[in-house]
């Protein structure tokens, strides 16, 4: 909850910022303070997010993609950012790495894909010519943060290392943390790497289907 309310505060402070205020009276959590919200349903919080345009990313997106699958999954990936396949239909891990994916949580978990819960940090597509400056992500995150909480997955597995890091705030590098299973509060937390590192890199293929069996024995 707490993590929640800061993102959120940090996404009314750029919000702010876009508009043009260099100062605010803001003040930093606190259970006592009246609370920022989202909507508390997932179709209301996708809504709303199709709305946004507090940060650029927001100009040059075709579609906002939001998460896709089970809102009662017990499994949830977060990638890091939507790809331009994705930016044109809408929906989380398409093309090549979609199906990579697809064809591990059909073969090592036994589930079809839509029994899991898939979204991204970013909502919108950025370009290849654009730098992904941290606001970007921290204008982004609480709506991550809300879908965690409407879902409430047993097990989170974060593909690539920017999606670990601004969950958890761990700077670690994937490649000395990847695999390591991590149990918090709410959630079990398992980094490991994404579909598209997979794709040029297939000789790691076999430390994420490890990774990936490690989840069955959470479940």
């Amino acid at each position: 909850m707490k993590r929640l309310h800061n993102a959120l505060q940090l996404k009314q402070l750029y919000q702010l910022k876009e508009l043009g205020y260099r100062y605010t009276d803001a003040k930093p959590f606190s259970y006592e303070s009246s609370p920022l919200e989202l909507p508390n349903s997932l179709p209301k919080l996708q809504k709303q997010a199709k709305e946004c345009h507090l940060c650029s990313l927001s100009k040059g997106r075709t579609k906002t993609v939001f998460g896709e699958g089970n809102p009662q999954a017990d499994i949830m990936f977060v990638g890091d950012h939507p790809m331009e396949v994705e930016d044109s239909k809408g929906s989380p891990f398409l093309g090549r790495s979609g199906e990579m994916l697809t064809l591990m949580i059909e073969k090592v978990l036994k589930l079809p894909r839509a029994e899991v819960y898939i979204t991204n940090l970013l909502k919108c597509h950025p370009s290849a010519k654009i730098e992904l400056h941290e606001s970007y992500m921290h204008s982004c995150k609480a709506y991550l943060f809300k879908e965690i909480e409407l879902i409430k997955p047993k097990v989170i597995i974060t593909l690539g290392e920017m999606p670990y890091h601004y969950l958890t705030n761990d700077t670690t590098p994937l490649k000395e943390i990847r695999g390591v299973v991590k149990t918090t509060q709410h959630y079990t937390l398992i980094p490991t790497y994404h579909p598209n590192f997979l794709l040029k890199n297939p000789s790691f293929k076999r430390d994420v289907l490890g990774d990936l069996k490690r989840v069955l024995g959470v479940i």
